[in-house]
């Protein structure tokens, strides 16, 4: 297919068409022949305010190579081996890591997730863990797990009760993260804890949580 200002400039009325279809469509997808065009489509998505976007190669053969770009308005998140499929592109050309990963020494499974569950069940959000499958999945309204969050839940448990069919306006909004928590044990007895984002706009909020899991998790082992 020929078009007018080559693949970029294609894909590009792609992205501008997707800002008016917004999340009617889940994914925009688009196959590109030159490496170089995803630095520009990447570019074009970030200057849109797009932080949810996916890269990837598909390899056939010794010498063909193509490349992919796709990026969502919604806010579901895809895995890292999805959404960072170029290892070797420029980190600021990759998409927010919706994993991370940490070792933990000297533990058990069930250890593992007794520290986990008594980590994330007194926070002021939904959490289901399954020791059948040693996961867990976490809704939160809005940061809970930082230290000023706990002073206010602290402080609202020793104030007067809510009124009798009151409801707080939280309830009415959209989570401001889900996540999943995996806790893997390896051929060589080693303990990993992952933390996926699943769901959410706000990277920083992920962040903090998953700072927030790993110094509670390792604290008492360290």
């Amino acid at each position: 297919m020929v078009t007018p200002g080559g693949e970029v400039a294609f894909v590009t009325r792609m992205i501008e068409e997707s800002l008016h279809l917004n999340t009617r469509v889940q994914w925009y997808t688009s196959m590109l022949g030159k490496l170089s065009s995803v630095t520009e489509i990447v570019e074009r998505l970030k200057e849109n305010q797009n932080d949810n976007w996916c890269v990837t190669e598909f390899v056939q053969g010794t010498r063909t190579k193509r490349w992919a770009v796709a990026w969502s308005w919604a806010d579901m998140r895809p895995t890292m081996a999805v959404a960072r499929g170029i290892p070797h592109l420029p980190k600021h050309l990759l998409p927010f890591p919706s994993e991370v990963t940490f070792t933990i020494p000297a533990t058990t499974i069930t250890t593992t997730a007794s520290r986990l569950n008594e980590t994330v069940q007194p926070l002021d959000l939904s959490w289901r863990y399954k020791p059948q499958i040693s996961t867990g999945v976490g809704i939160a309204q809005k940061n809970v797990w930082s230290r000023s969050a706990r002073r206010k839940k602290q402080k609202d448990f020793t104030s007067p009760a809510t009124e009798v069919g009151e409801t707080s306006s939280d309830d009415e909004q959209d989570p401001a993260l889900v996540f999943k928590i995996d806790i893997r044990q390896h051929v060589d007895k080693e303990i990993t804890m992952t933390c996926r984002w699943l769901e959410g706009k706000d990277p920083v909020l992920f962040e903090s949580f998953c700072g927030m899991l790993r110094r509670q998790i390792l604290s008492p082992l360290q």
